[in-house]
């Protein structure tokens, strides 16, 4: 069979996969309904027994559907804890810098600490990373290299490392090659270097609201002034309100593809059109998808970048949120920005870390990475499915929930009575850490919300953590 009819057989099963997840997320195909046997799935789409079976398979693993013996295949019922989805972010148009600085310390001062349980921290856990294989590519990097790894890389990065990234970004129709990237030391590190090269103190740059804290501490940092949009919990940014705020922004930044903290995926008519509108107007648009990797449907979602025809895009991401945070390992496509960044990276730290790189750019080409992805995320999208079923069951009445189709973040909106600033103090009384609302904005809101980390592995004591926040949360409401 030629490789043209696998790509074909590989879509048509994927594609059949989304159209029935995509009936089963909007609500069409409920809880409990009975899907279409195996035998009736060829019949409907003219595929074979096993494209048909592959589907069932794809949505398995999803936990969007349950296969009962003798009967078939049925809707999950775990989707029957469906929650309301959290408002849409109204923050003033008007550039505010209101860090909330003492309540991240408090929070990320406790990381590290083995006694907590951290629904705080957007990382996956060690325990769902593959440590020894990892282990063992250190050590071939450190025999491969020369002098074992105690030379500088050249300028750009590791140019096994970059082939390997340009490559995966097919995925994506980045069509990257491996002259097109700068390798950093992270992706905070990635953003950092193109905030200096496109920024200067007083400038405005425009942001998702909530957004990641880190991104409003190293804007605040630079001297930026920060205006935060409104953002709709599963489409992301209203493009309306980046449309009116154009005359006063320098810069935009963006996490299109599962955002910290709301898990939102922009749809890709709306990428398209932000890089248009941005292009335009000569706004470069700095775009971070260190979570794209970790869709839970079955294709990868496009990038900003996919659509950026004249370089006015820097696609940033890193392996931090999907394979070691710790390795520090991060990349920079800067388009028509690449001496800036290059400038800088000279500048600031020279060369990225040598034996880490080289390490990860084998697993990379060993295919290793894939498969764990795979696992990854199936791991990811079953954690979402047992938070959702346990807020159901354990928080307070008129609890939200996001709804994310992929990434490490779910957000929790309460009703208006509980502070999650409250929240945090009686939980981390009992070794239980949170992520309050106020921590993902420089303005007055989101004192009700909080962001839960799935990236833990799921467990009787997971859960009871998880029901414990709920009771405590209850108590507030009640007093």
């Amino acid at each position: 069979m030629s490789t043209v009819e696998n790509m074909s057989k590989e879509f048509l099963y994927t594609e059949i996969a989304d159209g029935i997840a995509g009936q089963i997320r909007n609500g069409i195909l409920k809880a409990g309904d009975k899907l279409p046997s195996v035998r009736m799935l060829c019949q409907e789409h003219q595929v074979s027994m096993n494209t048909a079976k592959r589907v069932f398979l794809e949505l398995e693993s999803q936990s969007l559907v349950e296969s009962k013996p003798q009967s078939g295949y049925f809707v999950s019922q775990l989707l029957s804890a469906k929650l309301p989805l959290p408002e849409v972010s109204r923050p003033s148009l008007i550039a505010n810098n209101d860090e909330p600085d003492e309540l991240i310390s408090k929070v990320y001062e406790n990381m590290g600490k083995k006694d907590l349980t951290f629904f705080s921290i957007g990382i996956p856990s060690g325990d769902l990373l593959p440590q020894a294989k990892l282990k063992k590519e250190i050590v071939n990097a450190i025999r491969e290299l020369k002098d074992g790894g105690t030379e500088y890389e050249e300028l750009q990065g590791n140019l096994k490392l970059r082939r390997m990234i340009a490559i995966r970004s097919l995925q994506w129709g980045g069509n990257l090659s491996e002259n097109d990237l700068i390798t950093t030391n992270g992706g905070m590190n990635a953003l950092s270097f193109c905030l200096m090269a496109l920024g200067k103190p007083g400038d405005t740059i425009a942001i998702e609201s909530p957004c990641y804290p880190g991104i409003l501490q190293l804007a605040n940092g630079l001297g930026l002034k920060v205006l935060e949009l409104p953002t709709h919990p599963t489409t992301g940014i209203e493009i309306d309100a980046l449309k009116k705020v154009i005359p006063k922004i320098d810069i935009c930044l963006l996490i299109p593809n599962f955002n910290s903290p709301l898990g939102s995926c922009m749809p890709d008519e709306n990428k398209k059109e932000i890089v248009k509108i941005l292009s335009e107007n000569n706004i470069p648009l700095i775009e971070d998808d260190v979570y794209g990797d970790l869709y839970f449907g079955s294709t990868r979602p496009k990038c900003c970048k996919s659509f950026d025809k004249d370089g006015n895009v820097l696609y940033c991401s890193s392996i931090s949120k999907t394979l070691a945070p710790g390795y520090r390992v991060g990349w920079i496509a800067p388009g028509k920005y690449k001496d800036k960044i290059l400038k800088l990276k000279l500048l600031h730290s020279t060369s990225s870390i040598s034996i880490v790189n080289e390490a990860v750019a084998n697993f990379l080409k060993s295919g290793k990475y894939e498969k764990h992805l795979q696992q990854l995320r199936r791991t990811l999208q079953n954690n979402y499915q047992n938070y959702v079923q346990t807020i159901a069951e354990s928080f307070p009445e008129g609890t939200k929930t996001s709804r994310p189709q992929g990434g490490l973040s779910l957000w929790v909106e309460f009703d208006k009575k509980i502070r999650t600033t409250e929240l945090y103090d009686l939980a981390i009384k009992q070794n239980i850490s949170i992520a309050p609302g106020r921590m993902f904005t420089f303005q007055e809101q989101f004192e009700n919300c909080m962001r839960l980390c799935i990236g833990l592995p799921w467990s009787e004591d997971t859960q009871a953590k998880l029901r414990q926040v709920g009771q405590l949360a209850k108590k507030i409401y009640l007093k």
